[in-house]
């Protein structure tokens, strides 16, 4: 821990239980937003599968596959990998 992070970290116990708990949240929130910093390309990239396969739906070009035997197939693939 760096000298001016035990600091703020001192500084913070002078404050009242509300008080910590918004700046708590606040630092959250400023972490997320830096790692979030991707989140709309990847978004957008899923937006575009998600309407490749609703148009190949739509259109009749998706090989389309009942429950029972979607299951069947994902289980054969995991057997098969376990070989």
């Amino acid at each position: 821990m760096t000298t001016r992070l035990a600091d703020y970290i001192e500084a913070g116990y002078g404050l009242t239980p509300e008080e910590r708990l918004e700046a708590a949240r606040m630092l959250r929130l400023s972490v997320d937003q830096d790692t979030d910093g991707g989140q709309s390309e990847i978004d957008a990239a899923w937006d575009e599968v998600i309407d490749r396969r609703v148009a190949a739906v739509v259109n009749g070009t998706a090989a389309l596959v009942d429950g029972p035997e979607s299951l069947a197939q994902v289980r054969a693939a995991l057997a098969a990998r376990r070989k």
